[in-house]
């Protein structure tokens, strides 16, 4: 089930908010949202459900024992087998395919590729599980006693599937003791109709323009600007696709009391990749920074150790997101790239023109994503090759693409609205009740054109429910 879908809008939520809301309890509350939220998971892979009950189960019992031993070296033992244990059931239906049919290729023999299915959301709610066990074994967080509530943590429906990843620590206090209030509910559901917005109106019509260009034979005869507004819808589609569940997932954790922090703060009006990291997928940047490159040494060790740091959190960083080549050589991408900027280009940054900066910026993240994108990494280069033949575009063959020309509208919005507009307008006519009249007005017709397109289109994916 996903959030634009008609059942999840008109059955599932409903429900939930009716039977949540006729208790007045939280121990009930809770279960009900745990339910609830098992129901969700097992709408559309009933039977991974058994994992992800198992893998509550192994960290609700290493956490209690972590809480117990105060004898360092018995406490060590249980974190570590509790982290390989949660981490070889991602490894195992991940990346199992990967290593051995790569493994076989490298030392001469054949493997036959097994029929593994990768429960949705295990990179999600693996990463959530690490941050409980690891901040337990800091010291950072108190251990978690009731299993309903650990359980609900890791299993609560809006960030359950495709985040953001949800640190332990930020909803440790609510779990128990949330306040909900109409105020939360309504600021919720206009942030979750927001992000439905993002989804189905602009993300999933760039789409059809995307998937149509990078979907072209390699022999196809297209000048180079069709193959840059393919690079560029995808660019949209997977910003807007992304932050859109994000904002689904935080609008929906406010109704039932619950503050997610942000998960994207307009990354594409970068001036820097280093600036586009600290905006895009934020939660997942926080956890590489804080659970894998503070403790390799972070930036307080030599130029040639931060450059390793750097290179192994960007290499994991690329496998995180899917066991492919393509994906370890966009991370490594970026880490080369963001090696560039720290040791040779600050002080060019410090001088260039914000315009070119901004332009040098959005270059690099467009290629990037074309490297994210493409899966053969022979492909890879021959749509980069296209992107720089200077080969020239027949304009009237361009308007006669279907795809291209019916979706285009939805390519200028898209394009428009990635940078904060709203959000200045939003800040000039702040507390003007004429402007929040009409913005509950424009917000109530962007539902209503969301419900239009879901009932008429078929097309409807999310891009991180692979990861």
């Amino acid at each position: 089930m996903v959030f634009s879908s008609l059942t999840f809008l008109f059955v599932f939520f409903p429900i939930i908010v009716i039977c949540y809301f006729c208790v007045n309890n939280r121990k009930y509350r809770n279960i009900i949202l745990l339910l609830f939220s098992l129901l969700f998971y097992a709408w559309g892979e009933p039977k991974n459900i058994i994992l992800i009950l198992v893998t509550i189960v192994i960290s609700y019992i290493s956490g209690l024992l972590i809480n117990h031993f105060e004898n360092s070296k018995k406490k060590k033992i249980i974190f570590v087998a509790a982290i390989v244990i949660i981490l070889s059931f991602l490894i195992y239906f991940k990346y199992f395919n990967f290593i051995l049919y790569n493994l076989g290729r490298l030392i001469g023999f054949k493997y036959s590729i097994k029929d593994i299915i990768m429960p949705i959301g295990i990179s999600f709610y693996t990463f959530q599980i690490l941050s409980y066990i690891i901040d337990l074994y800091l010291g950072k967080i108190k251990v978690q006693r009731n299993i309903i509530n650990l359980a609900l943590y890791v299993t609560l429906f809006p960030q359950l599937i495709a985040g953001p990843i949800v640190r332990y620590q930020t909803i440790e206090n609510e779990l128990e003791n949330r306040k909900e209030t109409f105020g939360d509910f309504i600021k919720g559901l206009k942030r979750f109709i927001i992000g439905l917005s993002k989804k189905v109106i602009i993300a999933n019509n760039v789409a059809i323009i995307s998937d149509f260009v990078f979907d072209l034979p390699g022999d196809s005869n297209y000048g180079m600007l069709l193959y840059w507004i393919g690079a560029i819808a995808y660019s949209l589609q997977i910003y807007y696709d992304f932050s859109g569940y994000s904002d689904m997932a935080i609008g929906l954790g406010r109704m039932f009391g619950f503050h997610f922090l942000e998960n994207f703060d307009y990354p594409y009006i970068s001036k820097s990749i280093t600036e586009f990291w600290r905006r895009w997928h934020i939660s997942l940047g926080t956890w590489f920074k804080d659970y894998i490159y503070i403790p390799l040494g972070g930036n307080r060790v030599k130029m040639f150790r931060n450059i390793l740091n750097l290179l192994i959190v960007w290499g994991l960083t690329g496998i995180w997101h899917g066991a492919s080549f393509n994906f370890i050589l966009w991370g490594l991408y970026f880490g080369f790239i963001l090696i560039i900027e720290k040791y040779y280009l600050k002080k060019v940054f410090e001088k260039a023109n914000k315009y070119i900066m901004w332009f040098y910026s959005s270059f690099i993240v467009v290629i990037g994503w074309v490297i994210f994108r493409v899966e053969g990494l022979n492909e890879i280069f021959v749509y980069i090759k296209k992107m720089f033949s200077f080969k020239k575009t027949d304009i009237i063959s361009l308007l006669n693409i279907d795809n291209v020309i019916v979706y285009f509208i939805f390519f200028i919005i898209g394009l428009i609205f990635v940078f904060p507009i709203f959000d200045k307008i939003q800040k000039k006519f702040n507390n003007n009740v004429i402007f929040e009249l009409l913005l509950n007005i424009v917000i109530l017709g962007l539902l209503i054109i969301c419900i239009v397109f879901l009932i008429s289109s078929k097309y409807n994916p999310f891009i991180y429910f692979r990861f």
